[in-house]
């Protein structure tokens, strides 16, 4: 098939926005009597989920302290309930293990939880929270936790293989996948966009989407937007100069065990457990101290991984956005990869939390893992139209299990109607001084 001259809508990315989007704006012109999925392009560079989605964790979760996020999520949450076969979902649930200093956050979501009718569980108090972890993981171990917030949706996907499954549904409905194909750059007339230039020749078009995840920044740059921020404080201080973008990079791994060990009492599969904690974390290989300071992980068992899968907080990069080489990505990166540190501290975490998790170091599997993320300067996502028709989703690494995004966006095109949900994740958000509350999490996207 000839490569195109011309497509109405080009959207730049084949992860999870890109697809999501291409998805349901197929079925939003189909509805509206305005196209079809034959008026949508989706290029890539590499191919389907071959970057950030690829190697996701794939967590979906509803736990956030920001009420904004936590309305966005349960939207998700449907999205992914919407066809558990073709998403290769798996609804088992989320649990948010804490400590003391967590105990108001956590007990805010939960309210705001039930507020909105999301089906969760609050346990508070050291002895109920232990008692009720054991209810379900006979060998829990962890120490110094006050309270348990138990959603009872979520739960986590296969990356690539649902991926596949959400492409196919894209394509079903006359959606044109074109991969190996690098975006240039953008031609322009009166502020807007008129063509996209690849290494294969130039798509003039109507609409562009960029879902680009850690790479937007090099479509932000090609867009000729500001790389510094003025952001209003909340007793209205005006902070400038502070950098659009920051990579961080991500820290997960695979405990290569039969994923069968982390059955719950009943031999089924468990909720995915994050624990959050300030107890003194100390080796299990020889007891020597890791760290006295707040530490988190998460962690489910996972047969596409091919073991126990999961992660801990990432730290930020410390070099300026422009000089982070985001290719080659994940595994392939011979700068930002998890390594023996990683290691060492998660599965003596994991042992923390569950003896059956002893003796266990010897099985981490030793390859390259994780990957970097770009994160907006208050570390939650923009999703926004810049040069007049150019939409760009800029997921600030809460990625892959932001699956009903892609799903707004395509209404917001569609119709020409702002989204509720979108509103508070405007760029002019930062100017305006309508900031999102921070929580005392150690992770950056909670």
């Amino acid at each position: 098939m000839a490569f195109p001259t011309y497509s109405p809508y080009v959207i730049i990315g084949a992860g999870i926005h890109g697809l999501s989007t291409a998805y349901h704006l197929a079925l939003e012109l189909k509805a509206r009597n305005k196209g079809d999925g034959r008026d949508i392009i989706i290029v890539d560079k590499a191919g389907i989920a071959a970057g950030a989605t690829g190697i996701a964790c794939g967590v979906v979760r509803n736990n956030y302290y920001q009420p904004a996020m936590r309305e966005l999520m349960a939207h998700s949450v449907e999205v992914w309930e919407s066809d558990v076969k073709a998403y290769s979902y798996h609804p088992v649930g989320y649990m948010q293990v804490s400590p003391a200093s967590m105990h108001d956050d956590i007990a805010s979501i939960y309210e705001q939880q039930q507020a909105i009718g999301y089906a969760s569980t609050f346990i508070e108090g050291a002895a109920d929270s232990d008692k009720y972890m054991k209810s379900i993981l006979h060998d829990w171990q962890a120490q110094g936790i006050t309270s348990i917030l138990h959603e009872k949706k979520g739960g986590y996907a296969n990356n690539t293989k649902a991926m596949y499954g959400l492409a196919n549904k894209a394509e079903a409905e006359g959606v044109r996948i074109i991969t190996g194909v690098t975006v240039t750059g953008f031609n322009q007339a009166g502020g807007a966009i008129t063509a996209v230039e690849t290494n294969r020749g130039t798509i003039a078009c109507g609409q562009v989407v960029v879902a680009a995840g850690p790479w937007v920044r090099h479509f932000w740059d090609m867009l000729e937007l500001p790389n510094t921020v003025a952001i209003k404080a909340a007793d209205g201080t005006m902070h400038r100069d502070i950098p659009t973008w920051v990579y961080w990079s991500l820290q997960e791994g695979t405990l290569g065990v039969d994923p069968k060990l982390q059955v719950d009492n009943n031999g089924n599969m468990p909720p995915v457990i994050h624990v959050d904690s300030n107890a003194p974390l100390f080796s299990c290989e020889d007891g020597s101290l890791i760290t006295s300071e707040m530490w988190g992980i998460y962690y489910k068992p996972d047969f596409h991984f091919g073991g126990v899968q999961g992660g801990a907080a990432p730290f930020k990069i410390d070099k300026a956005a422009t000089d982070v080489a985001v290719d080659p990505y994940g595994p392939a990166s011979p700068e930002f990869i998890v390594g023996a540190e990683f290691a060492h501290m998660w599965v003596s975490a994991l042992a923390h939390c569950q003896k059956r998790f002893e003796g266990t170091m010897a099985k981490y599997k030793n390859e390259a893992s994780g990957g970097i993320g770009c994160f907006t300067p208050d570390s939650f996502p923009i999703f926004d139209v810049f040069c007049q028709n150019c939409y760009l989703i800029a997921d600030s690494n809460h990625g892959y299990k932001m699956l009903g995004v892609g799903k707004l966006v395509a209404a917001e095109i569609a119709s020409s109607s702002k989204q509720r949900l979108l509103e508070p994740f405007r760029f002019s958000r930062y100017a305006e001084g309508k900031l999102h509350p921070v929580s005392n999490s150690p992770f950056p996207w909670s």
